[in-house]
């Protein structure tokens, strides 16, 4: 197998000039949507079936009164234990020899089981083509010894890509500089294989919780929770039999009360 490619977003190099979102829609022939109203300069609250690179606005109140802006472009981890592959029952997802993870449109059959398994929300269903969709890492241009067109296309290099081992090499050292800059709560989300998910594929330096930036602190694979889902059903149920018995046991009491008077 190829070594693994991955993709590494420092958000503190980001300037919100959405050329990763635009130059993604170019490539991939991803149609003009309407933009939404989100309260703020980010034009869609979430990824959509024609929206694979999303740039996030978030505003953070300081304590002097004045805002501070964090400005992140978020894709698809192409997580190394990926939720979404899991899930589908046709084999139409599947992962390249790159490490990344992609879709056949051929074989998907919409059943939409991608898109509730991924724990970023990240996978859409395409209601014009009843298939799912996300983004491939440009999957046609890094086999032609090409980078994604969101990569190529930022001006502040903000968005790498590369091998994974040397990305996350780097990213390291970049935090150890952000933080001698003062920023204390500077870190690494996904880099480490052992953390969570295997790893992710696409990771990324943040400068804030997770949490700031719309993304879980911990995603767990949905099936990882399946168990304690069960026996939460199993409690409701027995929670209800018992409440029936009871229900029935006092409905007939008062019956048998009415009679003897």
């Amino acid at each position: 197998m190829a070594r693994t490619l991955a993709m590494f977003t420092d958000i503190s190099l980001c300037i919100g000039c959405r050329a990763c979102q635009v130059a993604c829609k170019q490539w991939n022939e991803l149609p003009m949507e309407d933009p939404e109203w989100t309260g703020t300069y980010q034009n869609h609250a979430h990824f959509t079936d024609k929206t694979y690179r999303l740039v996030r606005f978030v505003e953070k109140p300081q304590a002097d009164g004045r805002l501070q802006w964090d400005l992140m472009s978020d894709v698809c981890k192409h997580c190394a234990q990926a939720g979404c592959l899991e899930a589908c029952p046709t084999g139409a997802i599947y992962r390249t020899e790159y490490g990344t993870v992609n879709i056949n449109q051929d074989a998907c059959n919409g059943c939409r089981y991608c898109v509730s398994s991924c724990p970023f929300g990240v996978v859409a269903f395409n209601h014009d083509t009843g298939r799912a969709s996300k983004c491939t890492f440009c999957n046609d241009r890094i086999h032609n010894g090409l980078g994604p067109a969101c990569a190529k296309a930022c001006p502040t290099e903000s968005i790498q890509f590369g091998f994974r081992d040397e990305l996350v090499a780097k990213a390291e050292k970049r935090v150890a500089k952000l933080k001698e800059m003062g920023y204390k709560e500077a870190r690494l989300y996904g880099a480490d294989s052992n953390d969570f998910l295997g790893g992710l594929n696409a990771f990324f330096l943040l400068l804030d919780k997770p949490g700031t930036y719309n993304l879980p602190d911990k995603p767990k694979l949905p099936q990882r929770n399946v168990f304690v889902d069960s026996l939460l059903s199993v409690g409701s149920a027995v929670l209800v039999g018992l409440g029936a018995i009871v229900a029935f046991r006092e409905r007939g009491q008062g019956k048998g009360g009415g009679d003897n008077a």
